[in-house]
């Protein structure tokens, strides 16, 4: 049984949207944010005390993307993976870590000092992150300019990275600092049963 460790909408929702695409079944180990202050026990499972933790056998994975792209992989063959022998196969990959290593690392910062740690007085750093984030986006904009989805001609994993970066953002209160076709994207996104399914998982 694969086991997910995820706190709401933290960047585990992208293990938690892939399972339910792919409908595979898991346990969901629902804990407060931080899990390593909140959760006795956790910096036993995961040293970095970091979420998300996704257990399978073996393997332990603390990545987001990367355990998008090994259920993906690992469970497939499944639509969400672009084969290496498919033209789109490195635009996905890049797609896939993009949306968490450009997109939401900035936001991260906005969250730490405007949500969590406000007393530390580091609006303005907040405010260049969110500045920096919303310039990032110009690529995902562009590829979505005469299509559906990021790459391939169909929903993949890629979007299911880039959209937690949307998810986090709407969140974060960034919208505004969005384009009106990553809006209607992130529509589009908000609709797919899985994810409508993974938020009502990590609810109940």
């Amino acid at each position: 049984m694969i086991t997910l460790y995820h706190c709401s909408d933290a960047r585990s929702f992208r293990a938690l949207w892939a399972l339910e695409e792919m409908q595979l079944p898991y346990q969901l180990e629902r804990l407060e944010f931080p899990p390593r202050f909140t959760t006795p026990g956790y910096l036993d499972l995961n040293p970095l005390g970091t979420i998300p933790l996704l257990i399978d056998g073996d393997a332990r994975l603390t990545e987001s993307a990367a355990i998008v792209q090994y259920l993906c992989t690992r469970y497939g063959p499944s639509s969400l993976a672009v084969d290496v022998d498919e033209a789109a196969y490195g635009v996905w990959l890049n797609w896939l870590h993009h949306g968490e290593a450009t997109l939401t690392f900035p936001q991260t910062v906005v969250l730490r000092y405007t949500v969590r740690e406000p007393e530390k007085g580091l609006q303005e750093a907040a405010a260049d992150y969110a500045h920096w984030f919303a310039r990032r986006t110009i690529l995902a904009d562009a590829a979505l300019a005469d299509n559906e989805w990021l790459c391939a001609g169909r929903f993949t994993a890629a979007d299911i990275s880039v959209g937690y970066a949307l998810m986090l953002a709407s969140r974060l209160e960034l919208h505004d600092r969005l384009s009106q076709r990553l809006v209607d994207y992130w529509e589009r996104l908000q609709q797919r049963p899985a994810f409508i399914r993974a938020k009502a998982a990590q609810a109940s």
